[in-house]
């Protein structure tokens, strides 16, 4: 018996042998739980009729709720049909205080904690992830006059109202960091970290063991950084199922793989958290355990390493990238909610930065290069707004810092408005509705 069987053969002997769940019902499909502002004597009656008003919607199909079965409809949007189906329930909000939750007014929480009872949406996804998404957060819109708050059950998180109001009513679909959450369990030292909602747009869940509350942030980067990838779909890897996602410092890369729990618990000795005992009553069925890979031989021979060989080099800056798709959509974005940053321009203490895409010729490459620059918005003139560079460019080297020029939103990539109390995006300005 050779040393690596030898080690197989312990390992198989130290984790019980389980095998992969079917995904629970939630897991499975969409299941969205929305909670009125105020209370409404009948949440159900007007559902199908404010749907059916959503601009790109078409109700195909449709059956009226009967006795325990929840009213049902066939939805074709964007080219496709989906099952939709919906029913009042009793509601409690529970643990607020420990569920991730986006940021909530006094108002919306208060109107959650004090509800008795809530919209139940389910949804069939199917096709690409950020829009199957987008499409519920709008029927979770169209379906109750005024939400407080939407439960997103499938991710255990709690969606803000007003978000939930703004992204029904944009033209750009939410970034693919909104689909899913990434939760830790922790025994004091040791962490467990897991996602939820993934399982829902045809993916597996990602995990990663025996973190620790020193590396768990850089180790969560890790998480959050192959989910969106995953979500955003393939764009130039190194193979299948094998993933450049970043580097540390100037030349660390973090390449990643996912393999499935039933196969990733055998790198681990028994007893880590997360391991074969905490897997009877859930995280049993579709979720893959994330792994580096040191170099193309390991990746070749399929030697997997724990994220955990990052440690010791995270005090160099890491560098996560962003797909073509999520620059696109930021800049979208951006462009579409830019009329937020008006008031905040020559007002005392705050300040508003941009980032405009401008193209210059690489002259080592010999094409041109578009750069994305930060620039200080000092006002608006006609149909633009004039911007001061804050850093000396890369490509076009006869632009310096402190240079002025008027530009149009167009060239617009991303903003940010810095006040004394908070710091605003374009995906955050929801906060902006009291």
């Amino acid at each position: 018996m050779g040393l690596k069987d030898f080690r197989n053969k312990i390992r198989r002997n130290l984790v019980p042998e389980m095998k992969e769940q079917a995904p629970q019902y939630w897991e499975e499909d969409s299941y969205m739980i929305v909670v009125p502002m105020s209370e409404e004597t009948n949440l159900m009656g007007q559902v199908r009729d404010r749907i059916a008003a959503v601009r790109g919607i078409d109700i195909i199909d449709f059956r009226e709720p009967s006795g325990e079965s929840p009213a049902m409809m066939k939805i074709r949007y964007n080219g496709e049909t989906y099952p939709v189906a919906y029913v009042e329930e009793p509601f409690t909000l529970e643990n607020l205080a420990v569920m991730k939750k986006q940021p909530l007014s006094q108002a919306e929480e208060t109107a959650a904690q004090s509800a008795g009872k809530a919209l139940k949406l389910m949804m069939n996804f199917h096709g690409d992830p950020q829009q199957c998404y987008h499409l519920h957060i709008k029927l979770c819109a169209a379906a109750v006059a005024e939400a407080a708050i939407v439960m997103d059950e499938s991710a255990e998180k709690i969606l803000s109202g007003r978000w939930v109001k703004m992204t029904a009513a944009s033209e750009v679909e939410p970034s693919a960091d909104s689909l899913f959450t990434v939760q830790g369990v922790s025994d004091g030292n040791e962490v467990w970290l897991h996602t939820h909602g993934l399982i829902r747009f045809g993916l597996r869940e990602l995990e990663v063991l025996c973190s620790d509350n020193e590396n768990a942030e850089h180790h969560f980067e890790i998480i959050n950084a192959l989910a969106k990838r995953m979500i955003s779909g393939d764009e130039g890897d190194i193979a299948e199922g094998v993933y450049y996602l970043g580097l540390i410092g100037d030349e660390i890369p973090v390449v990643v793989t996912a393999v499935p729990w039933t196969e990733g618990l055998q790198e681990y000795s028994h007893g880590c958290m997360g391991g074969a005992s905490d897997r009877e009553n859930g995280h049993n069925s579709k979720t893959s355990l994330v792994f580096a890979y040191k170099g193309p031989q390991d990746q070749e021979k399929h030697i997997l390493s724990k994220v955990t060989i990052y440690d010791e080099v995270w005090e160099d800056h890491a560098m996560f990238f962003i797909s073509t798709r999520e620059t696109q959509r930021m800049s979208r974005l951006a462009r579409e909610r830019f009329d937020y940053v008006r008031p905040f321009v020559g007002k005392p203490d705050c300040q508003v930065v941009l980032k405009l895409a401008l193209k210059a010729l690489n002259e080592e490459e010999g094409d041109m290069q578009v750069e994305h620059i930060w620039f200080e918005l000092v006002g608006f003139e006609g149909n633009g707004f004039r911007a001061r560079l804050t850093q000396n460019p890369y490509y076009i080297d006869y632009m310096h810092a402190g240079d002025e020029a008027v530009y149009t939103v167009e060239d617009i990539t991303d903003w940010v408005i810095q006040t004394p109390e908070s710091q605003y995006v374009p995906d955050n300005v929801y906060l902006l509705h009291k």
